[in-house]
């Protein structure tokens, strides 16, 4: 190779290969953003509410001077993280143990978070992502092709419908303005009031919108069966987490019925996705950045997912504009991805502001990744302000 470095189109197109670093991670810092979700499309399940977000923005800077960022996108009502406690453990635990470290692999960062920090996926996956974010940065090309990729430049998408009638239309209102045309519906809240908010949603959409359901674990195993059962009329397109994420069991048990089965909160990592292959459990897996640990990690479980025969989309926890880049790189990236059954990279459309200077490209049918090396996208300069 010469030594003219080689462009992201370049890269893209298989003409060059991307140049080798020997940077090492300078420092990290962090900031605390809190942003209320857009009134009209505020999403109420089985695990709760999510209103507003209070989440942990990271950014790393290379002994080359490249900046990479991150986003810990994380809830209580999840993982037991929040962005104080991101924060918290990012400034005292993790920031001291990469400091100084090599930057490549990220891999061997992303296994030395864990051994200095237990459990927190979504505090690792923010720091994770600025670490990719800078190493991408480094290597000038996208970051859709640090992991592999891309295998695909657009994702379908869809949305979350919840509540009760006209608040459930509200919703669905706000939802077809932004764009959106395929839909969930939050149920596992009571069947009884399950059946009335699909119905309406089945209304609202047409006979030929694309609808599914998400319970959330929800349904206690007696009653699931029934429960999908009686939603067979609507037409539904897959039924999401229809059991609380332990029973695999009641998971599988309701593959017979004919419609595809997702799992979201039983697969967080590795292992959760052995056990789940092993149970035969569910037809897709619901990847999420923040559950995985990183987009790396997200990568590799939609390949190991692939190669027993499952397929993917990306799951989301209402991430901010940074980690909803975040999820189009990685879903770029994954085998194996659905596209029978759209992903849920919602940050573009979700909240009633940004942190991101221009938004994330999307329609609300499409998520498209943004042109540029790394995430592609860039902050808005008051909250980079609080990042140095």
């Amino acid at each position: 190779m010469s030594d003219t470095t080689a462009t992201a189109a370049e890269v893209l197109a298989g003409k060059a290969s991307p140049k080798p670093i020997a940077a090492t991670v300078a420092a990290v810092h962090t900031a605390l953003v809190s942003l209320p979700a857009h009134p009209d499309l505020i999403v109420h399940g089985a695990r709760g509410s999510h209103d507003h977000s209070d989440f942990c923005v990271v950014r790393v800077v290379t002994s080359e001077g490249v900046e990479g960022f991150g986003e810990v996108s994380a809830t209580p009502l999840w993982s037991g993280e929040d962005g104080v406690s991101a924060r918290h453990f990012i400034e005292t635990v993790l920031a001291p143990a990469l400091v100084n470290r090599p930057l490549a692999p990220v891999a061997a960062l992303e296994d030395l978070m864990d051994d200095r920090l237990a459990a927190n996926p979504f505090t690792k996956a923010g720091v994770a992502t600025a670490l990719w974010d800078a190493y991408a940065r480094s290597l000038d090309v996208p970051l859709a092709v640090a992991l592999g990729g891309p295998l695909r430049t657009e994702v379908p998408i869809k949305l979350s419908l919840s509540g009760d009638g006209e608040r459930l239309e509200q919703v669905h209102a706000a939802a077809v303005k932004a764009g959106f045309a395929a839909f969930k519906v939050k149920v596992g809240l009571g069947v009884a009031g399950d059946l009335a908010r699909v119905a309406l949603a089945r209304r609202l959409v047409g006979e030929q919108g694309f609808l599914g359901v998400d319970a959330n674990g929800g349904w206690r195993r007696g009653e699931a069966r029934g429960a999908v059962e009686a939603l067979r009329p609507y037409d539904i397109a897959f039924v999401e987490q229809p059991v609380e994420r332990s029973d695999l069991e009641g998971m599988a048990a309701l593959r017979d019925l004919g419609f595809p089965i997702v799992a979201d909160e039983s697969v967080f990592d590795l292992p959760d996705l052995r056990r789940l292959i092993g149970a035969d459990a569910a037809d897709v897996v619901s990847v999420y950045v923040g559950k995985a640990g990183g987009p790396g990690r997200a990568v590799e479980l939609a390949r190991v997912a692939h190669a027993f025969g499952l397929q993917s989309l990306l799951g989301s926890n209402g991430e901010l504009g940074l980690g909803a880049a975040a999820q189009a790189h990685a879903a770029a990236a994954m085998p194996g991805l659905t596209t029978d059954l759209p992903s849920d990279i919602i940050g573009a459309h979700y909240y009633a502001e940004d942190i991101l200077a221009e938004p994330l490209p999307s329609d609300g049918r499409t998520v498209r990744l943004p042109p540029g090396p790394g995430l592609g996208v860039r902050l808005r300069d008051d909250v980079l302000a609080r990042l140095h």
